[in-house]
């Protein structure tokens, strides 16, 4: 069992698809992150329209992955709706143009709405990173 996974008894459809989501991009990302950009947006989510969102999470990440500067993603959530995503981007400046994105606007009012009681965003650039892996 994965250290994200000890103690948890099951996992909802969603929040297993964002695990192995996370799995799959922290694989692609292990270059170093040094000198980017990070934005860690912490969440609870609601049980209101999980249809919903995880239709407009995804597109959020198919959108997030076509700007510029953008540099990767990871987020985990677990079966009772705590989340935590962090995006890379190349520079503050880029994450801003994603924070103003017109699309990216709309949902995140429909999340304020309908998809979280609670959320914190923070952003920090990375000073250094390090990678280790039993496999490597």
């Amino acid at each position: 069992m994965t250290p994200l996974l000890q103690g948890k008894t099951r996992l909802t459809a969603n929040a297993h698809f964002k695990y192995e989501r996370a799995h799959r991009i922290a694989l692609v990302m292990k270059s170093s992150r040094t000198g980017l950009i990070a934005v860690i947006f912490s969440s609870t989510r609601t049980a209101d329209d999980p249809s919903g969102y995880l239709a407009a999470a995804t597109l959020m990440e198919e959108l997030a992955s076509a700007q510029p500067g953008y540099r990767g993603l990871q987020s985990v959530r677990d079966a009772q709706g705590h989340g935590i995503t962090i995006s890379y981007w190349e520079s503050d400046a880029h994450a801003k143009a994603w924070r103003d994105h017109p699309e990216h606007t709309r949902i995140r009012e429909l999340g304020r709405q309908k998809w979280y009681s609670d959320y914190q965003l923070e952003v920090a650039q990375i000073e250094r990173d390090y990678h280790w892996s039993r496999n490597a």
